[in-house]
């Protein structure tokens, strides 16, 4: 079975070079862009990523057997994709995306060697906890932190710059899904009433509390809106899959509601941020210009869009990261947008089938939390994009520029394997069925 499942991920992931290598070549067949090809830095890419997905084939293959087949060359699909629009809205960017791309799979075969069970993470859980925190105050230090476009949200050192969040979310998962393991029965117990709601002791809720308190940290401090609502749902979403309890998405979303509200009528960047979503065609050549380009841009993508590179050279702000899924929909057009977001629940419904079928709590909230990550983080963005929420500044997972999401998002995929590793060799060992359906 391993080797069927390895055998058919082999297949995918060359299918997944030859995607990027056609669109690589169409994306610089329009008169405006033509100049700007290098077709042998393209060959150079493509042969190096295909070098890189054999190898973490290969990783797979020794560590992680019986791991679902489809997750890596959805990754890879997502991230070749991403490397071809970058390339295309600012060559200048090639070379140190497909660096991190590479980096990035490294990070994902170093993942399956360094952690050969997932539940042993448990034991490090707050630890874990106090390199979240360590990782989200990082950019508050002075000398570390840095500010760009308004977000308090990067850390420097020396030439090299980071995230230190795209990295606190997995530890925080790792924290959270080991925390909760311990507290869900204490959590699950219903002995106060508030209003028509049962809750349980005042004290348990000390880490509802403190989600909250956390998430309007970032907020306030580091003007960053999107991670704080990805950090405070990701905790209420496995809490609520920890106990089994609706009452806790009641009292997180009221909690969430009354922090952001407090926020809009106290912050002035939050205020701003609300208004340009309300009304971007108030100031349309000014703070509102970002989201009426985007619009236009969205419409005249069409059913098909306008062919890869036939839009010419394109000068807008942040195109190559919080912009770069409106540029493929103008591009690929309804159908190309709708194949990024299919991948993107792909990614998430197989990381929640994979959390089913664990028998570990850990290994199922960790999944859970990871599934969350991903496609929390992936909606954030677009709706942003869309109009659908405000617009915040997280990236769009794998497509969008940028080194520290790369490495963040293999890192979530390789853990998502190695539970999925666990569970199906778990249940072929016990000959039993997993849960949720055939593996």
């Amino acid at each position: 079975m391993g080797s069927a499942r390895r055998n058919t991920e082999l297949g995918l992931l060359f299918l997944v070079v030859v995607i990027t290598g056609g669109a690589s070549v169409l994306a610089f067949q329009g008169p405006d862009v033509r100049d700007q090809y290098d077709p042998w830095s393209s060959v150079q890419f493509l042969l190096t990523l295909l070098a890189m997905l054999l190898l973490a084939n290969l990783a797979t293959r020794r560590w992680a057997p019986e791991a679902d087949p489809v997750l890596l060359p959805l990754a890879g699909l997502l991230n070749g994709l991403g490397y071809v629009m970058i390339t295309r809205l600012n060559v200048k960017l090639a070379g140190q995306q497909a660096g991190w791309s590479l980096i990035g799979l490294g990070a994902f075969v170093l993942t399956l060697v360094l952690v050969p069970r997932a539940r042993d993470l448990a034991r490090y859980r707050y630890t874990a906890m106090l390199a979240g925190i360590v990782l989200l105050v990082l950019p508050l230090i002075p000398g570390f932190g840095r500010e760009i476009n308004g977000s308090q949200i990067w850390v420097s050192a020396g030439p090299l710059n980071f995230q230190p969040g795209e990295f606190a979310k997995i530890v925080l998962a790792i924290f959270f899904a080991g925390y909760l393991v311990d507290k869900r029965e204490l959590l699950a117990m219903s002995t106060r009433r508030l209003g028509p709601v049962m809750l349980p002791e005042p004290k348990h809720l000390g880490p509802v509390l403190a989600a909250w308190g956390m998430s309007l940290m970032v907020m306030i401090y580091q003007t960053d809106l999107g991670s704080s609502l990805l950090f405070f749902a990701l905790f209420i979403v496995m809490l609520w899959v920890a106990t089994e309890r609706t009452s806790y998405l009641l009292v997180g979303a009221t909690l969430f509601a009354t922090g952001a509200y407090a926020s809009w009528r106290t912050f002035s960047h939050v205020q701003q941020r609300v208004s340009i979503w309300l009304d971007p065609f108030a100031d349309p050549y000014g703070t509102g210009y970002q989201i009426v380009q985007a619009a236009f841009a969205l419409a005249d993508g069409g059913m098909v869009g306008r062919g890869l590179g036939a839009t010419g050279n394109i000068n807008f702000p942040a195109k190559e990261t919080d912009f770069i899924f409106v540029f493929i929909a103008q591009e690929l057009g309804l159908v190309g947008a709708t194949i990024i977001i299919m991948a993107f629940v792909s990614i998430v419904g197989i990381g929640l089938r994979v959390a089913i079928r664990s028998e570990d709590t850990f290994d199922k909230l960790l999944a859970t939390g990871l599934s969350t990550l991903l496609g929390l983080q992936a909606f954030i963005i677009m709706a942003g994009v869309t109009r659908l929420l405000p617009l915040t500044g997280v990236t769009l997972p794998f497509v969008s520029y940028g080194g520290s999401s790369l490495l963040s998002n293999y890192v979530i995929i390789a853990l998502l394997m190695r539970v999925s590793d666990e569970s199906a060799q778990r249940a072929a060992a016990t000959g039993s069925q997993p849960l949720g359906g055939a593996p």
